[in-house]
């Protein structure tokens, strides 16, 4: 009798368990499909825009900040979320392209994609646009107060090194951005690897620190719109938020060029909903959607439908939106590699260490 109870109740007990298990996993298999990991810049992107989305497809967007693009390919790389889309910069979609982290962009799922100004997508570095949709752009200039150095030309890198403004500039907290900054003033490139031509840019920045007021972040803006400092180097989209606070300060790109930098939308190569990551960025391209965009982030567009939808007084702001006689004189970062990027580091600090 116990021989036949169990032969009836051992093939229920395997039945029931099988149906929980396929409940659980087509549960699971929901709950991907209907999720997206997004990992963005901080303050880069309109948060009603997520809601919009969820709305618009049912994907829920759960959404996670990093501070620097190293950050970012350290977190990606190691696994622990697998994120669905995320936001690098150009010589770090080239990286990423490099440790085969990203998985190219299936042009065929979006409908937006021509809203994207084609001399921008040219201007990338080869096969970068196999793998990255441009998000947005900008470049590094001079943030300064017109009123307090109204005698000065400004149109040369060299002139941050005249006597009259010791003490009094602030500069962006970043590498690639400082020594690329002496770099121009020398004419040089902003991609130069020969150690000499480095040494020399470093040397120049020792020059200059009698005139730097201090090396900071987002503390930039505040500083600036107080009139703590008559001019500061910059990121184009930090000087344009800083302008709207203080009608005194304007933003130029000096002739000798500078950087032209952009931030894309990829899809690392782990990313558990491809097919969501997809229809969140072919969402952002929609000109309506990457307008309101816009206008919340404050940094300039490549998105040409969603231009045109602006004012014109943004559309013909040469300041942020150069002309192309002006886009050939910049220069997008290139991926050096980790050992001279590295030595990049290590001049920027000793530089940084003249300054205590």
């Amino acid at each position: 009798m116990k021989t036949f109870i169990t032969l009836i109740i051992l093939p229920l007990a395997i039945g029931l368990l099988l149906l929980v298990s396929t409940n659980f996993t087509d549960d699971a298999d929901s709950s991907s499909n209907n999720t997206i990991h997004v990992y963005n810049w901080g303050e880069y992107i309109d948060p009603e825009l997520l809601d919009k989305f969820y709305q618009e497809t049912g994907i829920k967007v759960i959404y996670e900040t990093f501070d620097s693009n190293e950050a970012m390919m350290v977190k990606v790389n190691q696994g622990g979320t697998n994120y669905d889309v995320v936001f690098p910069s150009e010589y770090a979609v080239e990286k990423m392209i490099k440790d085969d982290m990203l998985m190219p962009i299936d042009y065929e799922q979006l409908n937006n994609d021509d809203n994207i100004d084609p001399d921008i997508i040219e201007r990338l570095a080869p096969g970068l646009s196999d793998y990255t949709v441009p998000y947005f752009y900008g470049t590094v200039g001079i943030l300064y107060n017109e009123e307090a150095v109204s005698d000065l030309d400004l149109t040369t890198w060299n002139t941050l090194w005249d006597d009259d403004l010791e003490n009094d500039i602030l500069m962006i907290d970043g590498a690639r951005e400082a020594i690329g900054m002496s770099l121009n003033s020398m004419g040089q490139s902003l991609n130069e690897t020969d150690r000499d031509v480095l040494n020399s840019a470093q040397q120049k920045l020792f020059e200059l620190a009698p005139n730097i007021r201090g090396v900071v972040g987002d503390e930039i803006s505040s500083m600036m719109a107080e009139d703590e400092a008559s001019l500061a180097v910059v990121w184009s989209g930090m000087a344009k938020d800083t302008m709207a606070e203080n009608e005194n300060l304007n933003y130029i790109v000096p002739d000798e060029g500078s950087n032209l930098w952009f931030d894309g939308m990829a899809i690392p190569k782990n990313a558990n909903n491809p097919e969501g990551a997809h229809r969140f960025i072919d969402f952002l391209l929609e000109e309506e959607i990457a307008a309101t965009n816009t206008e919340w982030v404050g940094y300039s567009t490549p998105n040409e439908a969603a231009l045109a939808m602006m004012d014109d007084d943004t559309q013909n702001d040469e300041r942020f939106y150069p002309d192309e006689a002006a886009l050939d004189s910049l220069e997008m970062y290139r991926d050096l590699g980790s050992e001279m990027i590295s030595y990049y580091n290590e001049l920027f600090l000793e530089f940084k260490m003249k300054l205590d």
